[in-house]
């Protein structure tokens, strides 16, 4: 374990900890000196302290690098779509049916096992070798996401989804006739008091904005494309919901009688961000799966 010692200088006096130790190497995330700090791996004057300790001028901060935790995932060759990749970051275009990462009763055939095979050089934001996930699609959305790999990728990716910087443009099937052109959904987002498996609109939730276009109409359908402001769980099959415009094929959130698709109409199509290392934005776009494309074929012979 390599263990390195830092005197708080004078214009560091007064700033947080996590702040000050995160900035001693470029590779350590702020989130990961945390977790370090909650699991006793740094200390000042050699006590364990909080990460919003304000530094005192001349501490001895002691940081003991723990060695990377391996997780027991086995790699496995999944013929991963990637649409980009460099040093720091991949995008993959992921199928439906896929999951994101390991789960209870989901131990293989993930988009991690495929990255593992794929690629050994993913993020440890947690003190964890792998897998570099920044963010997820549900198991029956399709397309693109962003994954890190390495620490100072993901920390900066985080941020801008913090930030609302990032752009993630959905294209949905939903139930009913859309009226209007546009529209924006600003309503929380927290467990479903009814159904702890589930998520819903509750007014102690999460801050979640979905924006909204129609892109065409049908007999009883309407194809819209959705933009994530925030992205918390289940957000744009939730948001639908709400205003009475439920996700075709949808088994959790839409009505039973629905067009005969396993899983919801839900492509992610488009995913915008800055690069980490170089700073350019960067814009990827997927064409919808073949599924999904055939249905709005179908619909639109049958308007």
């Amino acid at each position: 374990m390599e263990v390195i010692q830092h005197n708080i200088l004078e214009d560091e006096q007064g700033e947080r900890i996590d702040k000050v130790v995160s900035q001693l190497n470029k590779e350590w995330s702020r989130s990961q000196v945390q977790q370090w700090i909650k699991d006793g791996h740094i200390k000042v004057n050699d006590e364990s302290v909080k990460p919003n300790l304000k530094c005192p001028l001349n501490a001895v901060i002691t940081v003991s690098i723990p060695e990377p935790e391996e997780l027991d995932v086995e790699p496995e060759n999944l013929h991963l779509d990637i649409a980009y990749e460099d040093g720091d970051v991949i995008v993959v275009n992921k199928p439906k049916g896929m999951v994101v990462h390991p789960a209870p009763g989901h131990y293989s055939g993930t988009m991690v096992n495929g990255l593992m095979y794929h690629c050994k050089d993913l993020s440890g934001i947690n003190g964890v070798l792998r897998p570099g996930i920044v963010h997820r699609i549900d198991k029956d959305t399709s397309g693109l996401l962003m994954v890190a790999k390495n620490d100072m990728a993901h920390e900066h990716l985080v941020n801008q989804l913090v930030e609302k910087s990032v752009t993630r443009k959905y294209t949905a099937i939903v139930h009913g006739l859309i009226p209007h052109e546009y529209g924006t959904i600003d309503a929380p987002i927290g467990r479903d008091p009814k159904d702890r498996q589930s998520m819903a609109v509750v007014d102690n939730g999460k801050q979640a904005v979905t924006h909204f276009r129609v892109l065409d109409r049908y007999k009883d359908f309407t194809l819209v494309e959705c933009e994530l402001e925030t992205g918390r769980t289940h957000q744009i099959r939730v948001h639908m919901k709400y205003i009475g415009y439920p996700l075709a094929g949808d088994p959790k959130y839409g009505p039973r009688k629905t067009l005969s698709i396993d899983g919801q109409a839900l492509h992610a199509g488009v995913l915008g961000f800055i690069h980490p290392r170089t700073e350019e934005y960067m814009e990827f776009h997927s064409e919808l799966p073949d599924e999904f494309a055939k249905l709005v074929k179908h619909l639109e012979n049958n308007r």
